[in-house]
C-alpha cells in the first residue's frame, strides 16, 4: 500500500488523482440530483451536468487546488465516493480550524460505510495537521445528511446562512466536530 492510501475494512481511501475526476463528478452530481431532490428546484437538478462539471473540477485540478485536500474512496477498484477538506474558510480568510468541503458518496453505495471512512480520513488528517476542531455546511432540511454528522459525533453550533440556489432560499447549517489530537 502507497503512504497515499489508508485500507479500511470497507474501501480504500487515497489521494484524487486527475484520473479521477470524470467519476467524482459523476458521484457529485448525481449526489446531487438525489439527495437534494424536493429541497432544490427540480429544474436546476435535471440542469447539472456531469461533463460541465468534470470540465471544472479537471481545469481547476493541482492535487490541492485551493489547499484543499481531494480523497477518493475505491472499492474493487472503482471509485465510490469523494470527499475534500482543508482549512475553515471564514469568507475569504483560512483559519486553524478545519472544514469538510464536500463529501460524497455513489448512490448505490449509500449506507455502506463508504462515507464514514471518507469523513474518518479526513478527521484524521486534519489531527495530523495539529486542527482541534472541523467544521461543515448542510442544508437545514436534508436531515439524512444531518443525522449521518450527528451519528459522526458532529453537531449544529448554532451557525445558519440563507442561500438562493436557483431561485429557491435554503438554509445551511453548521455543524461542529472534534479532531482527535
Amino acid at each position: 500500500m502507497r503512504d497515499d492510501e489508508r485500507m479500511t475494512s470497507l474501501a480504500v481511501i487515497r489521494d484524487m488523482t486527475l484520473a479521477d475526476v470524470d467519476r467524482v463528478s459523476e458521484i457529485r452530481v448525481r449526489g446531487w440530483q438525489s439527495a437534494y431532490r424536493g429541497l432544490l428546484p427540480q429544474s436546476y437538478l435535471d440542469a447539472l451536468s456531469v461533463a460541465e462539471d468534470a470540465g471544472r473540477r479537471r481545469a481547476g485540478f493541482s492535487g490541492s487546488a485551493g489547499g484543499a485536500v481531494n480523497l477518493v474512496a475505491e472499492r474493487g477498484g472503482e471509485v465510490v465516493g469523494w470527499a475534500a477538506h482543508g482549512a475553515y474558510r471564514d469568507g475569504e480568510v483560512h483559519i486553524c480550524d478545519a472544514e469538510l468541503y464536500a463529501l460524497y458518496v455513489d448512490v448505490g453505495h449509500l449506507g455502506t460505510g463508504v462515507g464514514r471512512a471518507l469523513l474518518a480520513e479526513s478527521v484524521r488528517q486534519a489531527g495530523a495537521l495539529g486542527r482541534s476542531r472541523m467544521y461543515l455546511w448542510v442544508l437545514r432540511d436534508n436531515l439524512p445528511a444531518r443525522r449521518f454528522y450527528e451519528r459522526a459525533g458532529f453537531h449544529a453550533d448554532g451557525a445558519e446562512v440563507p442561500c438562493e440556489v436557483a431561485g429557491a432560499l435554503v438554509t445551511e447549517v453548521r455543524y461542529l466536530g472534534r479532531v482527535p489530537g
